[in-house]
């Protein structure tokens, strides 16, 4: 009897009609929560696909090194100098200089004083860096 009253409050009119209230606190919700969804469904759903479909006849051919072509010399390990990675981070640490300090151009006749002041500070940051990279010989490539 008692779960004859529990199933008859939980009708599934009214449960719809709780979630999709437009003044209902998870109708602002639920949007959030598809998109969520979607997200860990849309990447995963090609990789889980690819696992049962994708052929598997691993072969010593398959599984050799591949190098433009030719057979492959010596171990595929191979160490790199730590160089061309700071290399790297100091591309993207210039290139991402430039993205903050475009819009930053592009509004400043709007801006006070102390925007001015925030910009050098910022661009005396990455130029202390600059200097830095520059003494310790990463900017040269051999």
């Amino acid at each position: 009897m008692v779960g004859e009253v529990v199933f008859d409050i939980l009708d599934d009119d009214l449960i719809i009609a709780f979630f999709m209230a437009t003044d209902s606190y998870f109708y602002h919700y639920l949007f959030i929560g598809i998109f969520v969804l979607f997200a860990f469904l849309f990447p995963l759903l090609p990789i889980v696909l690819a696992r049962f479909v994708a052929p598997k006849k691993p072969s010593a051919i398959k599984n050799a090194t591949y190098e433009c072509g030719l057979e492959a010399e010596g171990d595929s390990w191979i160490q790199f100098r730590i160089q061309y990675y700071v290399f790297a981070l100091l591309f993207v640490i210039f290139d991402v200089e430039t993205v903050f300090i475009y819009p930053w151009a592009v509004a400043f006749k709007s801006m006070e004083i102390s925007a001015l002041v925030e910009m050098l500070i910022f661009v005396a940051i990455l130029a202390m860096g600059l200097v830095w990279a520059w003494k310790k010989n990463i900017l040269e490539w051999e």
